[in-house]
């Protein structure tokens, strides 16, 4: 692998993992020129990226070690402006500011007294604007970091001063996660649906009650879902209202800076999905037509408008934008200690297009052509650029569907810097073999091929469902499997049927496959793990606002009398089983069998062999390739007694290789292959 020292400095390095890039090097040039072009004017004007990202530490409302107040905010569009607030009655003529000629306004509120601070804590406050056109408008302050509802006065969100005394401010015991990015078990969670309550959980439910379940589940990292503020709970928290506010409907920022401390000491690492490639449209709690005009923080006019979102498209190229969204990173690392993020969006963010009404072939022209945004791409080059500069255990994950090259490849060889991309068309293609075919139509070089698809050296994080599969209109694996069955005969006290056995059979066959051959990294949906029956569906006026599956049943999984316990037990199991063995970080697994007729996929990875056998029929004597002679025993069953099987495979048996070729591998053993489950064997 060649270094940074012998790297070309024109954004062409990627080509040595990828020579096909070749014919795209002038593209590759224009693209690293305009980063270097702007990250150049960021070391001019701002003293490097490093200062430029800490905008959170002078813009918005600063406390100064006397108690005084001062507040900045990027509004050039007005002529005047004003703080208002509790504090001094929503005087307008109190607390006026001065614009500078940049745009930006300022004022200082001094102490009551030294060391008391003239705005109480948690009370409201906004800023009051004078137009060109003479007339007045209130907003809440950009950089607020606390925003909260009362319902029985308005759904209007208020902005709120935070600013609790000392004794009531949490002190992290834990830095950052030292964790390395590889071999990651991702939990995707949403703190709000964490418990089988009709209501909304809170941050420190889920701190004293579903870490726990996460760390003995044996994963390692939590993506968590909807934390930046949005006013619409439906939304599932992709229609951000306020970028530096942890959502209030959980509880308040110091519970949510327990909450990653405490994860931080379980040994598990923080990521958060960050919502950078649009924002809420909101104009009285939001950030859309923050100063009377529609192109502060977005584009003007139908460029700044995502057409299928209903939302608002940031203008990257924007200077006080960039300070905005990088320092938005840097505030969440630095005050809550996240540990990295899951980039939301960034598909619609690297087109124009946006993706709407656009496939992806998979051919490189797609990808380097005029329907790229450049001023996107140079953002997301700076921001990982900034993180991995300032934060060497720092992840980064990119939510991209197009297959974008170069995603995945460091900002200095000319890539975009992320640390791994999602694998978004695993959940596609079992959705589709679920609705579309029967169990005898699978196609098994389809499944290999989709699991193995992807690009050189460049980390993907695969997964069999997330949260997308379970909105509303789908539903989960689980569901897909045995649907109305569920209701009845979940109970180890009613029959098995057909449909169950088939359902947990295929539901741990189906995630275990995922996780060996599919990536670098292993994602599940909190729930999922245990088979959660239905689907998302959050309050809202259509459902009579109901919370009925807006919550994660883990009544279900705790009842030993339900077979959901089969499901997680096996999940433990292989997690456990990936932090022994390493299979996520040991290179790309070697196919050797992929029968249509027997509907088996054989593979090697890490040292162990695993004998997929997705038939309805089972083999006896079946012959399987693998490339160490030796003596092999059991290492993973899915047919055991405790993950809900039949018990057909002896875990003490033995197999002996004999030294003859075999599928392409030097020996081949036989091994008794049941019907709908996975044997893993190891010497």
């Amino acid at each position: 692998m060649s270094t940074a020292s012998q790297m070309p400095t024109d954004g062409t390095g990627v080509l040595l993992s990828d020579p096909w890039l070749e014919p795209f090097s002038p593209a590759l040039r224009k693209r690293y020129a305009a980063y270097k072009k702007q990250l150049d004017q960021i070391e001019t004007h701002e003293g490097g990226l490093a200062h430029f990202s800490e905008g959170y530490k002078s813009m918005g409302l600063q406390v100064d070690e006397n108690g005084g107040v001062r507040y900045r905010e990027w509004a050039p569009n007005a002529t005047a402006a004003r703080l208002i607030g509790e504090f001094n009655n929503w005087s307008h003529s109190a607390n006026p500011m001065t614009k500078s000629p940049y745009g930006i306004w300022e004022c200082y509120v001094p102490p009551k007294s030294p060391g008391v601070c003239a705005i109480p804590h948690d009370s409201m406050i906004k800023i009051s604007m004078t137009l060109p056109t003479g007339g007045s408008i209130d907003r809440i302050p950009t950089w607020i970091s606390r925003v909260t509802q009362d319902l029985s006065i308005s759904p209007i969100y208020e902005g709120r001063f935070w600013n609790p005394p000392k004794e009531q401010v949490h002190r992290f015991k834990n830095g950052h996660s030292t964790r390395s990015s590889d071999g990651l078990k991702i939990y995707e969670a949403h703190v709000g649906i964490s418990s089988p309550n009709m209501r909304v959980t809170t941050y420190k439910e889920f701190e004293t009650d579903v870490l726990p379940r996460i760390k003995k589940l044996g994963y390692n990292c939590i993506q968590m879902m909807a934390v930046m503020e949005h006013a619409y709970y439906a939304s599932f928290g992709y229609q951000v209202t306020n970028f530096f506010a942890a959502s209030s409907r959980y509880g308040t920022p110091e519970e949510l800076k327990s909450l990653i401390d405490k994860a931080h000491e379980m040994g598990l690492t923080v990521l958060l999905d960050v919502v950078h490639s649009h924002a809420c449209k909101n104009v009285e709690d939001g950030i859309n037509e923050f100063d009377g005009t529609d192109h502060l923080y977005f584009h003007g006019g139908a460029k700044g408008k995502h057409e299928l979102w209903d939302s608002r498209l940031f203008n990257y190229g924007n200077h006080e934008v960039l300070r905005f969204l990088l320092s938005n990173l840097r505030y969440w690392m630095d005050v809550y200690m996240f540990d990295g993020f899951r980039f939301d969006g960034v598909t619609s963010m690297m087109y124009t297009h946006h993706g709407i009404g656009t496939g992806f072939s998979g051919g490189y022209h797609e990808y380097f052509g005029d329907s790229v945004d450049l001023e996107a791409m140079v953002y997301l080059m700076l921001a990982n650029q900034m993180l991995h500069e300032l934060y060497p255990n720092v992840i980064t994950i990119a939510e991209d569907v197009s297959g974008m090259p170069t995603l995945g490849r460091p900002v200095y060889e000319g890539g975009v810097g992320f640390d791994y991309r999602l694998s978004m068309a695993v959940p596609d293609m079992w959705i589709k073999m679920l609705k579309e075919s029967t169990d005898d139509q699978w196609d098994m070089g389809n499944v290999v091929h989709t699991l193995t698809n992807r690009r050189h050296l460049e980390k993907s994080v695969s997964y069999a469902e997330s949260h997308d599969q379970a909105l509303v209109g789908d539903k989960t694996l689980a569901f897909w499997l045995m649907d109305k069955e569920m209701y009845d005969y979940m109970s180890d006290l009613s029959p098995m049927t057909p449909i169950i056995d088939r359902g947990l059979s295929l539901h741990k066959m189906i995630r275990f496959i995922v996780h060996t051959l599919g990536g670098e990294a292993y994602l599940n949906f909190e729930g999922n793990e245990f088979g959660h029956p239905e689907w998302m569906d959050f309050p809202r006026e259509g459902n009579g606002n109901s919370f009925a599956h807006a919550r994660r049943q883990f009544n279900l999984v705790d009842d030993d009398l339900l077979r959901y316990k089969y499901l997680n037990e096996f999940d433990i199991a292989m997690n456990w089983l990936e932090e022994k063995y390493k299979w996520l970080s040991a290179p790309q697994a070697y196919v050797s069998l992929k029968n249509e007729a027997d509907k088996v996929i054989v593979f090697e990875r890490a040292g162990l062999l695993f004998i997929f056998n997705f038939s309805h029929q089972s083999f006896a004597d079946y012959r399987v390739g693998v490339e160490t002679p030796g003596e092999y025993k059991v290492v993973l069953t899915s047919d055991e007694k405790k993950f809900g099987g039949h018990e057909r495979i002896d875990l003490n048996g033995r197999y002996f290789t004999t030294p003859m070729e075999w599928n392409g591998r030097k020996n081949w053993l036989q091994v008794y292959a049941p019907s709908r489950t996975v044997l893993v064997l190891g010497l």
